[in-house]
């Protein structure tokens, strides 16, 4: 048996139902096929693949809060950390009703590379809890928020674990965390990200998951010969990755005519009306029902939908697990060229396989969507140096670091006999820089 296969066996006994965690394991270890095979002798006597699937350490505790009618409500809280072989732990802190161990390990895992490819100093990890912020009052949120760090604070620092936001957690919650670690510890660091800009957060953060996969989307398919102008785009979600894909795409040319939020979705065939779509979704906090009934050329659907809409470029940027080999089969019969993952792991495996069999370009989440980390490892380096950075230098860098993303996965994926592969070049060129460190620094 393969040292791959090997790995693969033990991660799958060890972690049992987890089965995200072991989707994520198999898509990276299996692409990374070729790398470990030339190395294998030397890798198997480091335990390199078991030290790599293997958290440092994974917490998991209770939060306890009260609601507005002054019952006690208790959740379990999380945070993994990954590996730090190459930085800090950094990764989002998820609150959302499906959150448990293993979606947050697979997340984590998927961290360890994303974070690589952005060549800065950051390591990987992911948290969260299975509280859902929806419905909530602000003094609800507060009281989870300051309730969560008072434990979540023991683990993480400035040089030690930055977590930031994700799905539930904005601008709010960093702030309400940011003030109850402040309280307790004594300390002003830049120990999150994604803080408000008048306590240390950087401009361009808001936007950086989204304009960043439009920047990676755009030279991808410029070195395939295509434009992106012009094209047609259906974008899953609405939260804040899909509206700055939605509004980086459109200042780009393209014709952004879908988004979607839990409960259905919408085609406009007229093109996403940015503005409103944040007036519904950021202002209002509602459901796009309210979209369609303010935009007359919009179409209201209940459920799923948005891949049946013919495109040229489809940018999944909900969830996990949303782009189904359905999907991916509707999309190739309506001619899409390109799928970039604005979302983590948001297609199937089977999805993804059958995407690339039949030539579309497809970047992988761990690319295509580092440009939210990349900015806020900016965050934490004008943290440092208590400077604050214009938009324009943070989104000037941010483009630099996805462009050069796309030419190292384009790369690694030339070198080993896999050109127009980005999901095998994404994870040889993160894996690669992981081992090096974890090699360099002996066995830990």
């Amino acid at each position: 048996m393969s040292y791959v296969d090997e790995v693969l066996e033990r991660v799958i006994a060890k972690n049992p139902a987890e089965p995200e965690f072991h989707q994520a394991v198999k898509e990276v270890l299996n692409s990374l096929r070729p790398v470990i095979e030339a190395n294998e002798e030397v890798y198997r006597k480091e335990a390199l693949l078991e030290r790599i699937t293997e958290p440092d350490r994974q917490f998991k505790f209770r939060v306890p809060w009260v609601d507005d009618k002054g019952q006690v409500q208790v959740n379990t809280g999380y945070r993994v950390q990954f590996n730090n072989s190459i930085g800090p732990y950094k990764g989002g802190l998820r609150l959302h009703p499906s959150v448990n161990l293993g979606i947050i390990k697979f997340l984590g895992f998927e961290q360890i590379f994303k974070n690589s490819l952005t060549g800065l100093p950051i390591g990987g990890g992911k948290g969260g809890s299975d509280f859902d912020p929806k419905g909530k009052s602000d003094r609800e949120i507060m009281a989870f928020c300051q309730s969560f760090m008072t434990e979540l604070c023991k683990y993480i620092g400035a040089d030690t674990d930055v977590p930031a936001g994700d799905i539930g957690t904005g601008a709010r919650e960093i702030g309400y965390m940011f003030g109850q670690f402040k309280r307790i510890r004594g300390t002003y660091e830049g120990v999150l990200t994604g803080k408000g800009l008048s306590y240390g957060g950087s401009l361009a953060r808001t936007e950086a998951t989204g304009y960043g996969l439009l920047y990676l989307t755009e030279e991808m398919l410029k070195c395939n010969g295509h434009d992106i102008k012009g094209k047609t785009v259906c974008v899953s979600g609405s939260g804040n990755v899909a509206i700055y894909a939605t509004q980086k795409a459109q200042q780009l040319g393209a014709k952004v005519v879908t988004v979607s939020d839990s409960t259905g979705w919408v085609y406009d065939p007229e093109g996403i009306d940015v503005d409103l779509l944040k007036e519904v979704k950021e202002v209002k906090r509602a459901r796009l029902t309210e979209y369609a009934a303010a935009r007359p050329s919009a179409e209201y659907h209940e459920g799923r939908g948005v891949w049946s809409i013919k495109c040229d470029i489809a940018l999944p940027c909900a969830t996990q697990n949303e782009l189904l080999l359905d999907d991916a089969k509707a999309l190739v019969a309506n001619g899409c060229i390109a799928v970039a993952e604005g979302a983590n792991m948001p297609t199937t495996l089977e999805a993804t396989e059958y995407l690339q069999q039949n030539k579309v370009l497809f970047a992988p989440g761990k690319a295509a969507n580092a440009g939210g980390v990349a900015t806020s490892a900016l965050e934490m380096s004008q943290n440092s140096e208590r400077l604050s950075w214009t938009f324009e230098e943070v989104d000037s860098k941010l483009q630099n670091i996805m462009v050069n993303i796309f030419h190292n996965l384009d790369d690694a994926a030339k070198r080993y006999g896999k050109e127009g592969d980005y999901v095998a070049g994404a994870n040889i060129a993160g894996f690669e820089k992981v081992a090096n460190a974890m090699m360099a620094q002996g066995v830990c």
